[in-house]
This record gives structure tokens, C-alpha cells and sequence, in this order.
């Protein structure tokens, strides 16, 4: 008689005759299972103490018996061998990019009480793929003068050998980093294009931080009692226990934690607003019991319609801080936006919403409304030490956009100055600004093209024997010849043909500009040399604030020993490390490159 098979046993068989086979050819290798380790231990910032836990040699034996774990030394040797491998490529990377590269930079002060500098690069390769890399985490000793940022990054171009390929540098207003700027421009001019004329890119992130600041001034008193209020219930584990509980008796989730804002960041107190309003009769329960003041019922009100007035620049500040993708061509765009919420009687319904767009349309016109006589003047602008509040080099980036081009001025500029006799002036100075870079850029094509036909003839003369070479080196002349003498006839015609030709449809959603340009190479070779550089642009430094939560982390409460050349290596090896979900489920198979 058969013997019955247990039915579980039974699920567990099949289940285990479904899945893929294993590869009878597989050798283990210690030395490649390390390196990948390795790699794991810098991108899940893993703390060296981890590796003299007693259980963990125990557990990786269970998996392979052979392969025996180093000591955190050892470890913490490799991880700073690796960074130092993967400089090496970067450094490579950069050296044969033919293309310029974008700054943003920023400074932090770490628990070790020691003062950082972030230097983040951003270019667009030849794929038209846009990268974000940090190449600078460095100690910058007090006081953070202009000088001292000045002389930081100049020494970070010159270590990365991009000192004649730096396009912009975006920074947020302090007075430090015009003075950098200034410094640059002044004893570096002569490496940057045009003199360093648009080096300077004011952080669109930070001015939009001041301006919805400001307007939130108007309920100050609600959100100091909210914010010291949510601090009385997160000081202490008992205190939010209360909180829950009232929370469950009203039918509201449980909170493992409260949201505090940073009050120096909108977005943070915003967050902490719609936070708190979702538990508006929780908050009012829970004052009383502890003789804390709660927002009176006004005050309640107030900060609902604020909340719902600043939803729109929560989305903005997010379209703007995007760091792995293009946003310089979202600029003028932005400006819009904010000046329609601003200006739409919709939102001005009630007294405090016309006096918080009051008060923020006052910073806009400050940070990004120029005196409109001054437009163009620039020896007034050098002799008054102002800059246009909208850099040319995110207008052309503007212009660049298949889906607005140079219409996009007339249209832009018609709603923001008053003055509608000077809009004709105001697109012809940033097109005669486009037509200088392009004239400049159609030069740089034609010396590459130049060299690269020298290259083949080069080639031609030493592969092929003398009948051929003949014929080979006349097609080579011929195609130089031509090249050259399109090119001297094209610069012109090939933007005047980009402007004439109808916009792309501005309905697709996620247009992916690259791509188009990408696919536009051939047609405008020119034109698509210089997107690679303006797009390239950030409009914020949020890549550079991101590093300093990175270096948090890294650091923590177990590692706030760590020396800064280590902090720096492991900042830096994750960044670079980054690795898209899609590389990531093809097989893994990068992860072992």
C-alpha cells in the first residue's frame, strides 16, 4: 500500500520544483562576495562596530562556510579603498566630458562641532543622460568668509581638473556666497564663459522660503502655541500615550511620533500645520489636562486657510528642488505660477489671505522683479552691485524648451511688468544673449569637428595601403571641406529654423526634454551642445543640503567619532554608488561591475 504524503510536504515539494534551478557551474569567490559587501556596507551606511558582533560570523557561515569576515580595520580600509577607486573613474568621467558642469554648494555644521563644505557637480552626459555627483566634503575652517568658499572651490575644480569647464554656480542668497562669486568672477574670469557674466545662480528654493515665510508671519501667534504644544506631547513617552488615547476614543490612528517643523523652512511648518489640523479636536482635548494654551477657534480657522493657500507652493518648492532631473527651463514657469497665486482674487478671499499675498508679492518684487529701466543696463547693474533677478542663462534655458521658445517671453513678460511698450525689448536682449552663446558654442563644434576629421585621416594613412590611401584621404578632405563650409553657413539658419518651427504640444505629461533634444542631435548639432549645458543648471541647492542629512545619518550618535576623511568617503561613496530601480532589478548584474 502507498505510503500518504503529507499535503504540506506535499506544497513545499512542488513549491520547491518551481523555482528556478541553481547553477551547477557556480564557484564561490571570496574576493568578489567582499567587494560586493563592501559596496553594501557604504550604500546602507552600515557602522563598522557592527562587524565585531559575536553572532555575525556564526550567521554568515550558515550561508558559506569558507568565507570569514574581517575586522572593522579591515573594513573600514576597504570602504575607504573603494571610494578612493570609484574617485578614480569619476575623475575620468569628468576629464573626458564634453560638456560643462553646474555647481551647487552649501556649508554644515556637524555634531563634531566642525564646519563642511558640499560641493555638488551637475551635467548632462552624451546619452543626454543628467547626472548629480558630490565631489567635495571637506572640512572649510571658520570664519566661512567669501575668501575662504572662494578659495574651497577653486581648490575642488583644480583637485577634479574642471576649472575650465565650470558653467554656473547656484547658491542661496547669503552675503558670503555673492561675495564668492564675485571672487571668482574677478580672479577667474578669464576661464569662464563670457567672464563669468551668469555664473551666479540665485537658490529658487530659498527665495521661495522667504517669501512664504514672510507670509506666514500673519499667523505667528497660532503656530508658536501649535509648535510648543506638539513639543509638550513628544517630550515624553507618557505624553503621547495620553494623546493616542484620546485620539483612538475619537476615531483618529495612533501617532508613533510627532512632526515638528524646522522654523526655518516653510515646507516643514506647513507639514506640521496640515499635520495638526487633522487633529484639531485631539490638540483641543489635550491642552486643558495639561494647562497648555491652545489655538483659539480664530486662530484655528486662520491656519486652515493658510494651509490651504500654500498646498499649491509645497508643489512648486518640490518642482524645484528635483536633483535628478532638468528644472533650469521650469524657471520662468515658476515665476508665473507663484505671481497667478499670488494675484488670484480666488485665494484672496478673506482679509488674512490679501494680507499674506500682500505680504509675499512685497519679497517677490524684491527678489524677482526687477526695476524694469534696468533690464538691460548692465553697467548700472555692476555700478549698483544688482543683478537681473532673472539670470539670462535660465531664460535662454527657457527658450530651449520645444514646448515655449522665444513666445514664452512676450507671454512671460506681459505679466509681469507693467510697463507692455518695453516687452519687445525685453525678448530682443535675451535673444541677442542666445545668438552670443550659440555663436560661441558653434565655434566649439567646429574645432571638435575639425579634429575628429584629422583623427580619421590620421587613420586612414597609417591602415591602408597607397591606392586606397588616395581615395580614402580625398573623401576625408571632401567631408571636412563640407562640414566646414555648412557650418559657416548654418549658425544662423539652424536657430532661426528651431524658432520656426511650431511648439511641441504641452499636454504630454512628463515630457522628457532630453530625449527630445537627444532626438534633435543630428538636426540642430549646435543647439543640442548648448541644452546639455543649460539644462545642466540646478535651480536649488537642495542636492547640497541633502548631503549634510546623508552626513547626519553616517555620523549618528555611534559614529560621531569618525575623522572627516572617512565622513567624507562614505558621503561621498553612497552618492556615487546611486543606482536607478531599474538598474537595480536587471538581474543585479551592475551591482557586481
Amino acid at each position: 500500500m502507498p505510503m500518504l504524503v503529507d499535503s504540506a510536504i506535499r506544497k513545499r515539494f512542488q513549491a520547491s520544483m518551481s523555482r528556478e534551478p541553481v547553477d551547477t557551474n557556480f564557484v564561490f569567490d571570496a574576493q568578489l562576495c567582499r567587494k560586493a559587501m563592501i559596496k553594501y556596507i557604504i550604500h546602507a551606511e552600515v557602522p563598522f562596530l557592527q562587524f565585531v558582533d559575536p553572532y555575525l560570523q556564526p550567521w554568515i557561515e550558515t550561508m558559506q562556510p569558507t568565507f570569514k569576515v574581517k575586522g572593522r580595520q579591515t573594513i573600514r580600509s576597504d570602504c575607504f579603498k573603494k571610494f578612493e577607486d570609484l574617485k578614480t573613474e569619476l575623475h575620468t568621467e569628468l576629464q573626458n566630458l564634453d560638456s560643462r558642469v553646474c555647481l551647487t554648494s552649501d556649508i554644515w555644521t556637524a555634531s563634531q562641532n566642525l564646519g563642511y563644505m558640499a560641493v555638488t557637480a551637475h551635467y548632462i552626459d552624451v546619452e543626454f543622460k543628467i547626472k548629480k555627483k558630490i565631489i567635495w566634503f571637506k572640512v572649510l575652517e571658520y570664519p566661512h568668509s567669501g575668501f575662504a568658499m572662494k578659495e574651497e572651490i577653486v581648490r575642488c575644480l583644480t583637485e577634479w581638473g574642471i576649472r575650465d569647464k565650470l558653467f554656473t554656480l547656484t547658491l542661496d542668497n547669503a552675503s558670503n556666497n555673492t561675495t564668492a562669486c564675485e571672487e571668482l568672477v574677478t580672479n577667474h574670469g578669464d576661464e569662464l564663459l563670457f567672464e563669468g557674466e551668469h555664473l551666479h545662480v540665485r537658490c529658487s528654493a530659498h527665495i521661495l522660503n522667504i517669501l512664504v515665510q514672510d507670509g506666514m508671519l500673519v499667523i505667528h501667534t497660532a503656530i508658536r502655541k501649535l509648535r510648543e504644544l506638539l513639543k509638550h506631547i513628544d517630550s515624553s513617552l507618557s505624553r503621547l500615550q495620553v494623546f493616542n488615547s484620546l485620539a483612538n476614543g475619537m476615531g483618529l490612528a495612533s501617532k508613533s511620533g510627532i512632526y515638528l517643523d524646522i522654523p526655518t523652512r516653510w515646507n516643514s511648518t506647513f507639514k506640521m500645520l496640515r499635520d495638526a489640523l487633522k487633529y484639531k479636536v485631539v490638540l483641543n482635548s489635550y491642552a486643558p489636562k495639561y494647562h497648555e494654551p491652545p489655538p483659539t477657534e480664530e486662530e484655528w480657522k486662520k491656519a486652515t486657510a493658510v494651509c490651504e493657500f500654500l498646498k499649491a507652493f509645497e508643489e512648486l518648492t518640490l518642482a524645484v528642488s528635483a536633483h535628478r532631473k532638468p528644472t533650469s527651463h521650469r524657471f520662468l514657469p515658476l515665476v508665473l505660477c507663484i505671481l497667478h497665486a499670488l494675484k488670484d482674487p480666488a485665494w484672496q478671499s478673506t482679509d488674512l489671505l490679501m494680507e499674506l499675498a500682500m505680504s509675499m508679492h512685497w519679497k517677490f518684487e524684491k527678489y524677482w522683479s526687477p526695476a524694469e529701466d534696468d533690464l538691460h543696463n548692465v553697467a548700472y547693474r555692476k555700478r549698483k552691485k544688482k543683478e537681473i533677478a532673472f539670470s539670462v542663462v535660465l531664460v535662454i534655458a527657457t527658450i530651449l524648451d520645444p514646448r515655449r521658445k522665444a513666445d514664452f517671453l512676450s507671454f512671460f513678460f506681459e505679466r509681469v511688468f507693467s510697463d507692455t511698450s518695453k516687452i519687445d525689448m525685453y525678448v530682443r536682449y535675451a535673444i541677442e544673449w542666445m545668438r552670443k552663446y550659440f555663436t560661441l558654442y558653434e565655434q566649439r563644434y567646429t574645432r571638435t569637428s575639425s579634429v575628429d576629421m584629422m583623427t580619421r585621416a590620421n587613420q586612414a594613412s597609417t591602415n591602408m595601403g597607397s591606392p586606397v590611401l588616395g581615395k580614402r584621404k580625398i573623401e576625408v578632405d571632401f567631408a571636412q571641406y563640407a562640414t566646414q563650409r555648412r557650418i559657416a553657413q548654418a549658425p544662423k539658419a539652424e536657430i532661426d529654423t528651431y524658432f520656426e518651427e511650431p511648439l511641441e504640444p504641452d499636454n504630454v505629461e512628463d515630457f522628457d526634454i532630453l530625449a527630445w533634444w537627444k532626438s534633435k542631435s543630428d538636426k540642430f548639432p549646435v543647439l543640442s551642445i548648448m541644452v546639455r549645458d543649460f539644462l545642466a543648471i540646478p535651480l536649488s541647492t537642495v542636492s547640497s543640503e541633502s548631503t549634510f542629512s546623508l552626513g547626519g545619518r553616517i555620523l549618528g550618535e555611534r559614529r560621531s567619532s569618525l575623522a572627516p576623511e572617512m565622513l567624507e568617503a562614505l558621503v561621498c561613496g553612497k552618492d556615487w554608488l546611486f543606482m536607478t530601480k531599474d538598474l537595480a532589478e536587471e538581474g543585479r548584474k551592475p551591482f557586481f561591475k
